[in-house]
């Protein structure tokens, strides 16, 4: 549809040429001489043009009442009285552009083509948010398990709080879904949400990356950078696998939540602040306590609201549902005709063990889908031979002979590097630990150089 564009004008023969010329560049045009009569047509137009001087209400009080009315449509103002002070006083009213008499055809034209393409942003921003808005609602996420049901109840509780929130669950569980639920049923959910998977950053740049930094703070370091929590002002910080967060930015995390304050690297000024933390974690933090890795007072900090998400095993009767919203999701998104699944493919899939969870299921449903010769998925259709389920240890196993548990631990964690290629990081997740587990465990041993 074209843009229909709504000139209010006092002036007759300006406003005929204004309408003359919108309408030969392709856009439909209502047309009023003052605010009183042009007022009521503002919610069926794209755009509206109106002059600043006009009998009865002025431009400005047209403003005014177009924002008390929370009327969307973009306003450029026109006036032959042009001044920094009336441009000003305009946009502080809500115009979005200023158009100083006289004025071309061309630029007009300009002005007004930029007006509309921020609209269309705007409308597309908009319906982006509406749209994640709906996928994160509560109403929307697979809960009808007994523990999820509890966990959605406590989400929509908590989320129109400021309180933190530690998300405790294995890899896969729906951690970073839930966060993002917190995040859009909270009051901060038109501010940023941004993620930080805290085992992706090198230790070396994780405070500058968190943080930010001056210029000249670092080699390299040609211009100032604001960090993740500065990009989040306002919204939410979700630090996914914090367990992984080294010790030395452990400080500068719990100043962030006591004191909503932080210095930049190379930088003495303290900014202050104001983000919700959402943390999660895949691993134990009180044996992290415990082995000294993880700071106490931060933990306390960090679980004023735990939710502990069960594994998919242990929420059966959710699989069923979620099957088949990822049977309709791939189905779509994949171009293929599947809708539905046999009950002998339902009964393969609830009796499976899911080692990877949620994450694991949508991964198989994906492939089976991409696979099915037919409309309805079938066991034969269900694709769980690839995938590799953690082994048993073997009956009767123990130490080798000669070895004492210490030694036994050190040629592990040796065998482990090496295949890491030194990679510390790798060689934890490998191993099943945090990487600062990994690292407590070497200077133990005397093993960290």
């Amino acid at each position: 549809m074209k843009p229909r564009i709504l000139i209010i004008e006092d002036e007759e023969r300006l406003r005929r040429v204004i309408e003359v010329q919108l309408r030969s560049a392709g856009y439909e045009v209502d047309q009023s001489p003052t605010a009183e009569l042009g007022l009521p047509l503002a919610d069926r137009v794209d755009l509206i043009l109106t002059d600043l001087r006009l009998p009865g209400k002025d431009g400005l009080t047209l403003l005014k009442e177009l924002r008390q009315r929370r009327l969307p449509v973009p306003v450029v103002v026109m006036t032959a009285f042009s001044s920094v002070e009336t441009a000003v006083e305009a946009m502080k009213a809500g115009a979005q552009d200023f158009l100083p008499k006289p004025f071309s055809i061309d630029h007009l034209l300009t002005v007004v083509e930029k007006a509309l393409e921020v609209r269309a942003l705007r409308d597309a921003n908009q319906a982006l948010r509406e749209q994640l808005g709906d996928r994160y609602d509560i109403t929307n996420i697979v809960g009808g398990s007994d523990s999820m049901r509890g966990i959605l109840s406590t989400v929509h509780r908590v989320a129109p709080t400021r309180a933190t929130v530690l998300l405790v669950g294995e890899s896969g569980t729906g951690k970073d879904l839930i966060a993002r639920a917190l995040h859009y049923h909270s009051t901060r959910r038109d501010k940023p949400f941004v993620k930080i998977n805290c085992t992706a950053i090198p230790e070396p740049l994780m405070e500058s990356e968190l943080f930010g930094y001056e210029k000249g703070a670092f080699t390299g370091a040609n211009s100032s950078k604001p960090g993740k929590f500065e990009q989040a002002d306002g919204g939410t910080v979700f630090l996914d696998e914090i367990g992984d967060v080294p010790m030395g930015v452990q400080v500068k995390l719990l100043r962030i939540l006591q004191e909503r304050a932080f210095e930049r690297l190379g930088s003495n000024r303290t900014r202050q602040i104001d983000v919700r933390v959402i943390a999660a974690t895949n691993v134990d933090l009180r044996k992290a306590l415990e082995n000294g890795t993880f700071r106490e007072d931060l933990f306390y900090r960090l679980n004023v609201m735990p939710i502990e998400l069960p594994p998919l095993r242990e929420r059966k009767l959710d699989i069923p549902n979620l099957v088949q919203r990822f049977i309709a999701k791939f189905s779509r998104e994949l171009g293929v005709p599947v809708d539905s699944v046999s009950d002998e493919a339902l009964d393969v899939l609830v009796n499976y063990r899911w080692p990877g969870n949620v994450r694991q299921l949508e991964n198989v449903i994906e492939r089976s889908v991409l696979l099915c010769s037919g409309t309805r998925l079938e066991a034969d259709d269900i694709r769980l031979d690839t995938l590799t389920e953690r082994k048993p240890i073997p009956e009767g196993h123990f130490l080798p002979e000669g070895l004492t548990l210490d030694e036994y631990e050190q040629a592990i964690l040796r065998e482990a590097l090496r295949r890491a290629g030194g990679n510390k990081s790798q060689a934890a997740r490998m191993l099943g630990l945090t990487r600062n587990a990994l690292r407590y465990r070497l200077t133990q041993m005397g093993m960290e150089a």
